[in-house]
């Protein structure tokens, strides 16, 4: 069987987009999801995203980790696919969406794509860490020299720690350079470093609030290796968040067949 697919990439988080609205990818299929991502073997990418029918909604996002795996909340891959819906006419400035986290919207802009994450009622703060989730897991630690500093190595290390081998973890690398925040992070699933993730620089600007080093209050420029970012959001009184939104490029890159 062909079936036809989109590659998008959203400050270098890449995925691959399948419209699946008549069902014929398997979502049980994981050892396909991983093959299609592979970079030597198949069309590669961080991530394969299905758009299929929701009732009640403008579509749903299934999203699968490069490693195959039917994985958490993807806030980069979130805003990719609203840009496809859009190309395809599903949806115009404007999108209402259903994912593995509950609803989110999304605004389109000509030149980027505002999607909404969950709110975040709970963040574990200590000395050398924060820990909280934004549709997925993050670790967030601040760090200094962050362009040298060996995410991969101590990444790895972190994920397969007691505490995160079982479910994983995101691990977030932050420094505050000049006035905006630059990110890296070591992503399950994917098993390295990406060049940029959505949850994980939404989970960093706002440990970077707590910590007063985000651009304001209200909102915190990202620097990724990938790009740029910038998340806006509500700081409650009581250290948790409403009303956060991830803004940055989603961009078309090429489309094609692949026999399955």
């Amino acid at each position: 069987m062909t079936i036809q697919f989109q590659k998008y990439q959203g400050t270098g988080n890449d995925f691959i987009i399948i419209d699946n609205r008549d069902m014929k990818f398997s979502q049980s299929d994981n050892a396909l999801a991983s093959r299609l991502c592979n970079r030597k073997f198949g069309i590669g990418a961080d991530g394969l995203i299905l758009l299929q029918n929701k009732q009640g909604y403008d579509f749903e996002m299934v999203y699968f980790n490069s490693d195959g795996n039917e994985s958490s909340m993807c806030g980069n891959g979130g805003r990719c696919i609203t840009e496809y819906a859009r190309t395809i006419g599903l949806v115009k400035d404007k999108a209402v969406f259903y994912a593995i986290d509950g609803m989110h919207e999304a605004k389109v802009k000509p030149s980027y794509v505002s999607l909404k994450m969950k709110d975040v009622t709970e963040v574990e703060i200590t000395a050398p860490f924060a820990f909280l989730n934004t549709g997925s897991p993050h670790y967030v630690a601040f760090v200094s020299n962050i362009e040298k500093y060996d995410v991969e190595g101590e990444g790895k290390k972190i994920r397969n720690s007691s505490r995160f081998v079982e479910h994983g973890v995101n691990v977030n690398f932050a420094e505050k350079k000049y006035n905006e925040l630059f990110v890296r992070t070591y992503e399950r699933g994917v098993e390295g470093e990406t060049l940029s993730c959505g949850t994980g620089v939404t989970a960093a600007a706002l440990v970077a609030a707590l910590r007063a080093v985000s651009t304001t209050q209200t909102e915190c420029d990202v620097i990724t290796l990938g790009g740029k970012l910038k998340v806006k959001f509500v700081k409650n009184n009581d250290n948790t968040f409403t009303d956060i939104w991830l803004e940055g490029p989603a961009t078309f890159v090429f489309k094609g067949e692949i026999e399955i």
